[in-house]
């Protein structure tokens, strides 16, 4: 496990806006102590006293859009895509805090509709974009721009297989479903298919972020907050926290101005 995974990605600012959230939300990576908690972070956050999770099907949609983020350096997260050739996930899995850059787009993989060791496509990521507003180093205030866009090299699918982007946030109480490669499941897809949004919430610099009540832990970062809108599967936001009990919060996944992690 990377010196990222361990750090502590505790908030300081979402006693305040998150009232609905206990003590804190932590990012689905950490595994040390929360900085304004005494209590120790469950061994999997997110989930709560009861597991919701249950094992999909991933040759059909969404599933079928799903896959394993994987870099040449070891870390592994969900993505998913929206295009042929689009992957999104989230932003912190593929920084390096020693360098304080990000990964070289050609050091990271997308292994579609992973599973056991068997996936329906493999393509390398030729280049990858970040919103300029997310700081790594500052998830507290930019929480709710941890987005990656990766665009690989050859298709990972046809229009068939892919995911379609909301245009508008969730309203509260909107039925979704959540699911990706977490720490106890690393090799197979679990989603809790029953679960719902929340009312909107902000970061710390007051950009909205989506709340849901979806059982998902370490390992689901990147995954898409899906919604069954218009008879078509559609990625709501993208999985960036968890919280104490079941739960967390997406980024949305709306259009972002966004920056070639490349120049930084």
């Amino acid at each position: 496990m990377s010196e990222f995974q361990k750090k502590i990605l505790c908030f300081k600012g979402f006693r305040k806006h998150f009232p609905q959230f206990m003590i804190a939300v932590c990012s689905v990576l950490t595994t040390v102590l929360c900085q304004h908690s005494h209590a120790a972070v469950p061994q999997r956050p997110g989930i709560g006293q009861v597991d919701h999770r249950q094992a999909v099907d991933m040759t059909s949609l969404p599933w079928s859009a799903i896959g394993r983020v994987q870099t040449e350096l070891g870390g592994r997260c969900t993505g998913f895509l929206v295009a042929p050739t689009v992957v999104e996930t989230a932003a912190h899995c593929l920084f390096l805090p020693r360098t304080g850059r990000y990964i070289q787009p050609q050091d990271v993989h997308f292994l579609r509709a992973y599973s056991k060791g068997q996936y329906a496509a493999h393509a390398r990521a030729i280049r990858l974009l970040v919103p300029p507003e997310y700081d790594p180093r500052d998830e507290a205030r930019t929480a709710a721009f941890d987005r990656a866009t990766l665009f690989l090299a050859e298709p990972a699918a046809t229009m068939k297989d892919v995911l379609a982007v909301a245009d508008s946030l969730p309203a509260p109480g909107t039925d979704v479903v959540l699911g990706g490669y977490e720490q106890d499941f690393s090799e197979i897809v679990r989603s809790d298919m029953g679960c719902m949004t929340g009312r909107l919430a902000v970061d710390g610099g007051g950009k909205t972020l989506i709340t849901h009540d979806c059982s998902a832990t370490r390992g689901s970062s990147g995954a898409p907050l899906l919604s069954f809108q218009d008879g078509k599967w559609t990625a709501l936001g993208i999985q960036v926290l968890a919280n104490y009990g079941r739960g967390g919060a997406a980024a949305p996944l709306l259009p972002l101005v966004a920056a070639d992690s490349g120049r930084r």
